[in-house]
């Protein structure tokens, strides 16, 4: 009897999310993390903005790439599992390389047009796990600001330190690569620092929202960049003088800023100027929400672009009874990320789809399975 030969079956490499994070002489510092599915194909996210769907032999080029093999040695190791020769395999892993390093060294670079890479929206496909987690500390606020700013009839206490790293800890393990600390203001948490070097030490991309008013003692500003803190999206009250001395401090330093600007019928008549003066002071990248539709945002939108603002959607946007969180997003298909792509917990620990929308409980960050809280 003829006996016919079945080759054994590729086994993927194993699932979970694995993280490179990178400081060359040359180019600014870059984070890279890689998502690998139980079915061999992966996801890499590139400095917690940028998203590329791999095949399964593509994650097999980005697993080695992460783990700094060599070329030879990664090669060696896709050549024994596909039917491919060692030298194709080398060449395929060096342009692999090559692709990537030249994404993450330029900002505004298409990976579609220009690297063949199949990036596809985080909000158009299915998700194993959100990409970000924003984690409301507190809905406490500095002395004299206004309660709608914060909905704390929601909570009836704040979580432990221990409390918020077991939720850090399960964000990890279940596959989040970003986390938010938000509020409320979460620097006055005594504890803000130390969350923010746990969540670095386990390998996540950290960003912080803040009024930023703290962040002008520049010891306390020197403690949260040294705990790892990767960019802040400060929500800057442009009337106030002290919160522009504060954004003056923060900007030289070596962190990534946004600002967030709440435009209301008071203030939309200064916006303008407040743009001018944004780009004046090195400001890079701006996030914009509205409180009522009859502002006219696109002139404001507009103005931003012509002064080389970058416009961010997706980011958290500081709580109001108004929701600024529906109005902003609704300018872009990010709003399909609230709940798939980006997760939000509330200082008590409920989970809720994004920030302002209460009216949709997922469940609680440490008392419910993680496939009862996510269901994308």
């Amino acid at each position: 009897m003829k006996q016919f030969f079945n080759p054994p079956r590729i086994q993927p490499l194993p699932a979970g999310l694995y993280h490179r994070q990178s400081t060359p002489h040359d180019q600014p510092p870059y984070r890279l993390h890689l998502r690998l599915h139980p079915d061999g194909s992966g996801l890499l996210v590139v400095n917690a903005s940028t998203v590329m769907h791999l095949n399964p032999t593509a994650a097999e080029y980005a697993f080695h790439f992460i783990k700094g093999s060599e070329a030879e040695a990664a090669a060696r190791q896709v050549s024994a599992r596909y039917r491919v020769s060692r030298e194709t395999a080398r060449r395929d892993f060096e342009a692999f390389a090559a692709r990537v390093e030249s994404l993450v060294g330029a900002e505004d670079l298409d990976p579609v047009a220009f690297l063949d890479f199949d990036r596809v929206s985080p909000y158009a496909t299915s998700l194993s796990a959100p990409l970000r987690l924003d984690c409301a500390l507190t809905y406490r606020l500095p002395a004299g600001s206004s309660a709608e700013y914060a909905p704390s009839k929601r909570v009836d206490r704040e979580l432990t330190t221990a409390e918020w790293i077991q939720i850090l800890d399960k964000a990890w393990h279940v596959g989040i690569p970003h986390v938010t600390f938000t509020g409320g203001e979460p620097t006055l948490r005594d504890d803000l620092v130390q969350l923010v070097r746990h969540a670095e030490g386990l390998g996540q991309v950290c960003g912080l929202l803040t009024s930023g008013l703290r962040l002008a003692d520049n010891a306390y500003l020197d403690d949260l960049l040294q705990s790892g803190l990767d960019h802040i999206l400060f929500s800057l009250q442009p009337a106030l003088p002290e919160s522009w001395a504060a954004l003056e401090t923060i900007l030289p330093q070596d962190v990534f800023v946004t600002v967030h600007i709440t435009v209301t019928n008071s203030n939309s008549g200064d916006a303008l100027t407040y743009l001018d003066r944004l780009a004046s002071v090195g400001c890079k990248s701006l996030s914009l929400s509205f409180t009522d539709p009859s502002i006219p945002a696109p002139i404001l939108t507009n103005a931003a672009a012509s002064l080389g603002l970058t416009l961010k959607f997706d980011l958290p946007v500081p709580y109001s009874a108004d929701n600024p969180v529906a109005r902003e997003i609704a300018q872009d298909t990010a709003a399909h990320g609230a709940g798939t792509a980006w997760l939000y917990v509330e200082p008590d620990g409920d989970v809720l789809p994004a920030q302002g929308m209460s009216d949709r409980l997922l469940g609680n960050f440490l008392r419910d399975a993680w496939d009862q809280i996510y269901r994308p």
